[in-house]
């Protein structure tokens, strides 16, 4: 293809400021030019794509011909804004999405380009991307608002629900009973506390704006206290069982993270999981292993590699479904890795490894 640059008019051609321009062809978005008269000049593979229509069919043609768009009442998009008439003071049509001619939906923008200011249109380049992510990214959205809606509305209803009570009858209620309600709101709230954290982390995650503050931690006395405070909860001592394997180095990690990351993979072992839960700790490749395993009946081959998306629910569990999508992205905060298999003993095995950091990055 020849034709005009799309980068000419932002000094970032040959011998610009910024060195060689980028070629059309590397930009992750469909690109089209059209010249002074409405001829297409630049059109690149990613518009191909989109579009369904090659660059040799298009170059040349008018634009209008290569890519007809119409808006969600059916009107034709090039006749409604005229690039090339209309006010001349535009420079740009923000993205929006319109509608190819087989009905495919599209998200599309534009700049219009003079050679001098309120000139004649010169250049029209538009760009192009496919709606289905956005689409997507809606329905993540849609599906995240059920999830946390369901889940609050339990907890919600039972401390509104014995609240209530306790104001209404507070006088007719033996203290056994106010207890009970007490003890039940007090479990609740934190039931939404840890709902609310969830959320956090997940935003925190995938906004890339995860922190990770680092200090001296000692693993295993981690997991001995983690494994103490279930079982000052009423759990059995038996059910739990730490190995440390081989002396370790010094671990440089965020102790908060590292602690959410070792409590959620027990808690789910112990939810889901049967018989004894085993924390393995060893040294790994400069860093440190931590292995979770119980004795239940695993986890199905084909629903491994689904294990640590968003919302990845057995039809036995429960919860939202965050929990081990936040341990892979607090791990990977770490620069380390997440792993889940077959346990020696037939069960799951949750295995994350992390390098061991410095102080320098503390």
């Amino acid at each position: 293809m020849g034709g005009d640059h799309a980068g000419d008019r932002d000094g970032t051609g040959p011998g610009g400021a910024n060195g060689p321009l980028l070629s059309a062809e590397d930009l992750p978005d469909g690109v089209i030019i059209a010249d002074a008269d409405g001829r297409v000049v630049v059109f690149n593979r990613m518009a191909a794509r989109l579009a369904r229509v090659t660059a040799e069919h298009a170059v040349g043609r008018d634009f209008r011909d290569v890519l007809p768009l119409h808006d969600s009442d059916g009107r034709d998009w090039w006749k409604s804004s005229d690039p090339y008439g209309g006010l001349r003071i535009r420079t740009r049509q923000p993205e929006r999405s319109l509608f190819l001619a087989d009905g495919r939906e599209i998200l599309m923008a534009a700049r219009y380009l003079r050679d001098q200011p309120l000139g004649e249109l010169s250049r029209l380049v538009v760009t192009l991307r496919d709606a289905s992510h956005r689409a997507r990214g809606e329905r993540s959205r849609a599906d995240l608002v059920s999830t946390v809606a369901h889940e609050l509305r339990s907890p919600l209803t039972s401390v509104k629900g014995f609240t209530a009570t306790l104001l209404a009858k507070w006088g007719r209620l033996t203290d056994k009973q106010k207890i009970f309600m007490l003890e039940t709101v007090n479990s609740d709230a934190d039931r939404v506390t840890r709902l609310i954290t969830e959320l956090l982390s997940v935003s925190r995650i995938e906004s890339g704006r995860l922190e990770v503050r680092r200090q001296l931690v000692d693993l295993p006395d981690l997991a001995r206290r983690l494994v103490a405070g279930r079982v000052a909860a009423g759990e059995s001592q038996e059910r739990y069982r730490l190995e440390v394997h081989g002396p370790l180095p010094e671990m440089w990690l965020d102790a908060d993270k590292v602690e959410q990351i070792m409590a959620n993979l027990v808690e789910n072992a112990v939810r889901h999981g049967a018989g004894t839960v085993t924390i393995v700790i060893e040294p790994n490749e400069g860093g440190t292993a931590v292995s979770v395993r119980d004795e239940g009946k695993g986890i199905a081959p084909e629903a491994v590699p689904r294990v640590f998306r968003r919302f990845w629910r057995t039809k036995r569990r429960g919860g939202t479904g965050l929990g081990l999508f936040i341990v892979k992205g607090l791990v990977e905060a770490h620069g380390g890795a997440i792993t889940v298999g077959r346990a020696p003993s037939g069960g799951a095995e949750f295995r994350f490894t992390v390098p061991a950091g410095t102080p320098e990055f503390a």
